[in-house]
């Protein structure tokens, strides 16, 4: 296949994408988007006369001398939030056994939460990251800057096949100078995640997307397998035949899920775990619930 018709395909891809995003955003999520997020801050609004049971520390004392009577400041909250996208393109996100890659779920659940962000007026950036950081486009709105955002998470080819959680924190830790809320999609098979994690979760609201495949979390009864590590291209003969081997395996992968999810408690880190074998979309509307029930 030829470039041009590389790049063809890929704009086919984009513009199918958009289509299904907006349809769902349409349906179901800007509301439950919009009850889950607030802004960043207040904006002062008005003053109105002290009721009981209002902040003392909102009494503005010019006011109140000049009314003789207690008066206090209104505000209404900041709704403008700025949304960042940190997308894992490691080599472990282009496989996929079943519907869809790790890397076209993480451009599909990017582009339905981009589309409601800009919905609700939010400005939306993007990081992608491997082994290293592979591409900042600062937060902006305007549906051609999503649209080119999801371009570039499906198109982009990391010189560095790793994946470096702390790689990608750090970055944003040093890029974004206002309190941000970070969308981190990843499958999150990395090293370093404790630290790295705490730090952001610090600075920035933070939510973590796992994206994971089936295949990755239990062996299938297939014999005799040569198995690739896609981010260091190690090779490994594999007999999946034997049951212990499996098991062994489900055990490890069980275990290596539940420290990932612990680090996300340990830091107040909400999250949602997303397979490439069905539609990700109610394990994503049950997190924004929770949240949604939180704030209120």
């Amino acid at each position: 296949m030829s470039e041009e018709d590389q790049i063809e395909e890929m704009m086919t891809r984009v513009r199918k994408l958009e289509l299904k995003a907006r349809r769902l955003v349409r349906e179901s999520f800007s509301g439950e988007y919009l009850s889950s997020f607030r802004g960043q801050g207040l904006d002062f609004d008005d003053f109105r006369e002290y009721a009981h049971g209002d902040e003392v520390r909102f009494i503005d004392w010019n006011v109140t001398a000049r009314m003789n009577v207690p008066y206090v400041r209104k505000f209404r909250e900041e709704r403008e939030l700025s949304v960042v996208m940190a997308v894992d393109v490691s080599g472990s996100a282009d496989f996929g056994s079943k519907h869809l890659s790790k890397r076209e779920l993480s451009a599909e659940i990017a582009a339905v939460l981009g589309f409601s962000a800009l919905q609700n007026g939010d400005q939306v950036g993007l990081l992608i990251f491997a082994g290293e950081p592979v591409m900042f486009i600062p937060p902006a709105k305007g549906t051609r800057h999503l649209l080119r955002m999801i371009r570039e998470i499906l198109m982009a080819k990391p010189a560095q096949k790793g994946t470096s959680i702390e790689g990608a924190c750090d970055f944003l830790i040093k890029s974004l100078r206002r309190k941000a809320l970070v969308f981190m999609i990843s499958d999150f098979h990395a090293e370093s995640l404790d630290k790295p994690l705490g730090k952001l979760a610090r600075k920035h609201e933070t939510v973590a997307l796992r994206v994971s495949d089936p295949l990755e979390e239990e062996l299938p009864k297939a014999g005799r397998v040569v198995m690739v590590d896609p981010e260091t291209g190690f090779e490994t003969l594999v007999n999946t035949g034997n049951s212990n081997l499996r098991m062994g395996y489900k055990k490890l992968m069980r275990r290596q899920a539940e420290g990932i999810a612990s680090v996300f408690k340990k830091h107040g880190i909400d999250s949602a775990k997303l397979q490439t074998d069905r539609d990700a979309l109610p394990d994503l509307h049950a997190m924004l619930k929770r949240r949604g029930r939180r704030r209120k």
